[in-house]
């Protein structure tokens, strides 16, 4: 492997060591934010131009540049541009323009899940009038239309569709153009000839940049490459630095960070998995890729829960600590108190001894008495001072023995400080509320995608009940506890106590609210839970 590295070359960038590309990842994540405002900053200088100084044709491409700026950013703003296109295309009667923004409405519908609409678009296409240039879209909007398919289906007649419009497509493309070159390497990998396409990818990495959307396919391709071949670190390095452009670059329609997480998660470093997981959610919502949201929520259940359960184990591990650490306290404060004690009863003996001293200088009298009286006096002493000396012995094996076992306890915490988990320690001693927070996290993710899968449930919802009984949400907030109920059940999860459990409410609570919301329907109380099932089922069958 070494020996292919060195003949075949990399860039300045992917010669860095994984640990120092996995550095610039967590960097690039933590600036996340600014890379966005970046984005938003330039489209923002774009939208100065007035559309209304422009003339149809110009205002035409600039929709288009617009359209650009979005695909890989926000769907919804990109399909508004489109939209405005098709208008413009239609005042025109210039054809070759409508069929352009059709196909590029085609590639946003089906990832924002509209596979019926995109599919519809496709067929009213007729292939024979397109240009060689619209040809090549028409064929991309395909491949990825199955592509975006097959992410849900995982059947093998989508694969064999997307094979056949790339290979339809590099019959168009040119021969000299990146775009070729990497629809030809992937063509190569459908066919497993991974030795090749590495080679031919390790080629193209040389001229890329890193702030090159391209850049970000190429590393992606290569992750991908190694992840088939099973080399885990090399997997490891590419997925890393494809997510690395990707959120220089702003794109929020990615995989890399999906298959980084997974990745991070066979290792066994959750933390990592966990975050990376998160940032794609969040990626996939904000940009509105159904596809990627239901792809990611199926790893991130997974991950969430080995995340919760080991933090679950910290806590009792941290609890059971800090059990020890006040017995330890305890013991040793007994042990002070009896040595105390005892300092104090040898005190009192010597004390005792000279006033007896005293008394033997002034009864001269009796000598032979007061020196029995001297001897025993000193017989006392010594006994005295055995005791002092084996408490104090004890004391200090005490000491000894809690010293120890404070550095037993100072080691296990310095190694939860050397893996950098000072915000999890400070928090585990300090806080009660983990697993709130965590709930809390829990219920906003599950509205998140809830909302995402059933977008218009509280507007459906709200129908079914009488006008003055509809619920009306508080700023911010995306479902309350009744929709939350009704969500669950909307989900198939009709049973009280297992929507109990999940919501941490009492079983006679739920029934309350089931009971209330069917008091107030406008529809048929018994019938209210049957048409909750049915809400959002059409527009899921389009």
């Amino acid at each position: 492997m070494f020996l292919l590295i060195v003949l075949f070359g990399f860039p300045v960038y992917a010669a860095d060591s994984t640990d120092t590309i996995l550095d610039k990842l967590n960097d690039a994540l933590r600036n996340k934010q600014r890379y966005v405002q970046m984005k938003e900053e330039r489209i923002l200088n774009f939208k100065k131009i007035k559309s209304a100084d422009l003339t149809k044709e110009q205002e035409y491409n600039y929709n288009k540049t617009l359209y650009a700026e979005y695909q890989k950013f926000n769907s919804d703003s990109a399909i508004f541009y489109v939209k405005k296109n098709l208008k413009i295309a239609a005042e025109l009667q210039n054809k070759p323009l409508l069929d352009l923004a059709n196909l590029q409405l085609v590639t946003l519908y089906s990832s924002s899940g509209k596979y019926r609409e995109s599919e519809a678009i496709l067929k009213s296409i007729d292939k024979k009038t397109l240009s060689k240039a619209l040809l090549q879209t028409y064929y991309i909007a395909y491949r990825e239309f199955f592509e975006h398919y097959a992410a849900n289906s995982y059947d093998v007649k989508y694969l064999q569709q997307i094979r056949k419009y790339r290979d339809s497509l590099l019959t168009v493309l040119d021969p000299n153009t990146l775009d070729y070159q990497i629809n030809k390497i992937q063509q190569g990998m459908s066919k497993m000839r991974f030795g090749n396409a590495q080679k031919q990818l390790m080629e193209l990495l040389k001229n890329a940049k890193d702030d090159n959307p391209q850049y970000a396919m190429i590393t992606y391709l290569l992750g991908s490459i190694y992840e088939t071949t099973h080399q885990l670190e090399l997997r490891k390095k590419y997925y890393a630095l494809s997510a690395t452009a990707d959120i220089k670059n702003a794109n929020k329609d990615n995989a890399s960070l999906q298959e980084l997480a997974l990745v991070f998660y066979e290792v066994g470093d959750v933390d990592m998995a966990y975050k990376l997981t998160q940032s794609a959610i969040e990626d996939a919502l904000y940009c509105n890729v159904q596809f990627r949201t239901l792809l990611m929520s199926e790893v991130y259940s997974i991950i969430n829960t080995v995340y919760l359960e080991r933090e679950a184990k910290r806590k009792t591990e941290l609890q059971l600590y800090l059990l020890c650490i006040s017995l330890l306290s305890l013991f040793l404060i007994v042990a002070v108190i009896y040595v105390y004690k005892q300092m104090k009863k040898v005190s009192r003996i010597r004390g005792e001894l000279y006033e007896t001293s005293q008394k033997l200088a002034e009864l001269n009298k009796d000598i032979t008495e007061t020196n029995n009286q001297l001897q025993e006096r000193n017989s006392q002493l010594s006994e005295s001072n055995h005791v002092k000396e084996e408490y104090i012995a004890h004391f200090f094996n005490l000491c000894s023995a809690y010293i120890n076992k404070l550095e037993n306890y100072r080691i296990i915490l310095n190694k939860k400080a050397t893996a950098k988990q000072f915000d999890e320690i400070y928090k585990m001693l300090k806080s009660t509320t983990l697993v709130d927070n965590e709930l809390e996290e829990l219920y906003k993710n599950f509205d998140i995608i809830f909302l995402n899968l059933y977008p218009t449930f509280v507007k459906d919802f709200n129908e079914l009940l009488i006008k003055e009984e509809q619920i009306v949400l508080k700023q911010g907030e995306l479902l309350n506890t009744e929709l939350r109920i009704f969500a669950l059940i909307r989900l198939g999860i009709t049973d009280s106590v297992k929507i109990a459990a999940f919501l941490r409410y009492s079983l006679s609570t739920i029934y309350n609210y089931r009971t209330r919301a069917r008091n107030k329907a406008a529809v048929s109380r018994n019938d209210l839970e049957e048409m909750v099932m049915k809400i959002g089922l059409i527009s899921l069958i389009v």
